[in-house]
């Protein structure tokens, strides 16, 4: 089961998990939701399971939740490119909605 799989790596908004045969990136924000299809992912090319989140006007919109990385084909490092630059947009994404008070 994925809960109990050894994380190698965790950052504010990810955790990279140790599988067989895949390192396992998963998206923290996306906690809870429901996986509703498994598929590759147009932008990594690796797959992943995505689930379905609805916008204000009530339209779905496809997210991945989490991204399998074959051992074959990558290693941790590569991996933690991909987890940083997920961080670093969150990071950003948070210090816009909402910024630290100043005084």
């Amino acid at each position: 089961m994925l809960l109990d799989l050894p994380i190698l790596e965790k950052g504010s908004f990810y955790f990279i998990k140790d599988a067989d045969t895949d390192l396992i990136l998963e998206d923290k924000t996306k906690r809870g939701l429901e996986i509703k299809e498994t598929s590759v992912d147009e932008k990594l090319q690796v797959k992943s399971d995505k689930g379905m989140i609805h916008d204000m006007d009530g339209i779905g919109h496809w997210v991945p939740i989490r991204w399998y990385f074959s051992k074959d084909a990558y290693d941790l490092p590569a991996v933690l490119i991909h987890a940083n630059a997920m961080d670093k947009k969150y990071t950003e994404l948070r210090e816009l909605t909402c910024p630290q008070d100043e005084d």
